[in-house]
């Protein structure tokens, strides 16, 4: 797609030069084929390439006697994606243009930390603002120690425990929603994502299904959606994540684990990996109690992923670069030997 002086994404599709801007809209949802794109008035369905459209997008689109066109894809603000989880290197974006990206994480069964830490380095890494909720407050037993032991996991994130059923915690959430405001729910199958929306809703707009047996959740989201609330705010649903590739972003990780980044200031070494260097103040603090063994293994964890994927990343595009240069010299040779149509 090119982009517009008006800073518009412009579709590939678009012939006869710039064309007149239509109705503006936004995508709520997208299917193998096909998206639907909300209207001030209606919501039409218009026909899309794979991937070309997002979940979040903001849209131009002609709506005439025919099917209805997408004009243009807006600049994207935000993009939660994760690496993508087949063999190659690139990426699979889960929802686009949000504000704040909800980590939903069910108090029953034990939240899981490892968790919890993998989906922020995800929200920090969006350019959202991330927010953490335990969802079943109602079914879990030692919830202040829990709350307290998810919070040391996110330092500087809120952290709220709700229950859907009892609506506890819930007026805490609504009130860091709002008007014009876009929210991402993230977690695991059966943490109660499509509860909490219906829950916040106050009708039932998505389906929810049971948990199994092991304490693990069935899919009952199988895509994505975005579904405006009473309140004037979008919430955007997503199936249950199972893997949750990380991409390229150290920054995001040292987000996650402020009190490694504070204390890896006083190391004496500049580069030092918290190993086995001498004078290292993040292995002093393990040593003196002051940060949990946990928390460092989870750092160094997410660092070697980052770091592969990143190696990865690298790898693919000189490839790609290589392959490029060997096309043209191809075709190169190809003129020069008098068969230009090669």
């Amino acid at each position: 797609m090119a982009t517009r002086p008006d800073g518009v994404l412009a579709s590939a599709g678009m012939t006869g030069g710039t064309p007149s801007l239509g109705h503006a809209g936004r995508v709520v949802r997208v299917e193998r084929g096909r998206a639907e794109v909300r209207l001030a008035d209606r919501v039409v369905a218009v026909p899309v390439a794979d991937r070309a459209l997002l979940v979040g997008d903001r849209v131009d689109v002609c709506v005439g006697p025919g099917p209805a066109t997408v004009l243009a894809v807006r600049p994207r603000t935000t993009v939660v994606a994760r690496a993508a989880t087949d063999r190659t290197s690139g990426e699979q974006a889960l929802a686009v243009n949000v504000d704040v990206v909800v980590v939903v994480e069910p108090m029953d069964p034990t939240p899981s930390l490892g968790r919890i830490e993998r989906l922020l380095v995800l929200a920090w890494s969006s350019g959202a603002r991330p927010l953490v909720v335990l969802t079943k407050a109602d079914l879990a037993s030692g919830g202040h120690d829990l709350h307290a032991s998810v919070q040391a996991a996110a330092p500087g994130v809120d952290v709220l425990a709700v229950s859907a059923p009892t609506g506890a915690g819930l007026d805490g959430l609504r009130e860091r929603l709002g008007p014009g405001r876009t929210f991402v729910l993230l977690g695991p199958s059966g943490a109660g994502k499509s509860t909490l929306v219906n829950a916040l809703a106050g009708t039932d707009l998505l389906a929810v299904g049971d948990v199994r047996g092991d304490g693990r959740g069935r899919h009952t989201t199988t895509h994505r959606e975005l579904v405006e609330l009473p309140d004037g705010s979008s919430l955007i649903d997503t199936p249950g994540l199972r893997a949750v590739g990380l991409l390229g972003d150290a920054a995001a990780v040292d987000d996650v684990f402020a009190e490694i980044a504070g204390l890896a200031r006083d190391c004496r070494f500049r580069d030092c990996a918290h190993d086995t260097e001498p004078g290292c103040a993040v292995q002093a603090a393990v040593a003196e109690g002051g940060l949990p063994e946990r928390r460092l293994a989870s750092w160094r964890r997410l660092q070697r992923e980052i770091a592969y994927q990143n190696r990865r990343g690298d790898a693919r595009l000189q490839a790609e670069e290589r392959a490029k240069w060997k096309a043209i010299v191809r075709r190169q040779r190809a003129h020069a030997a008098g068969h230009p149509s090669r």
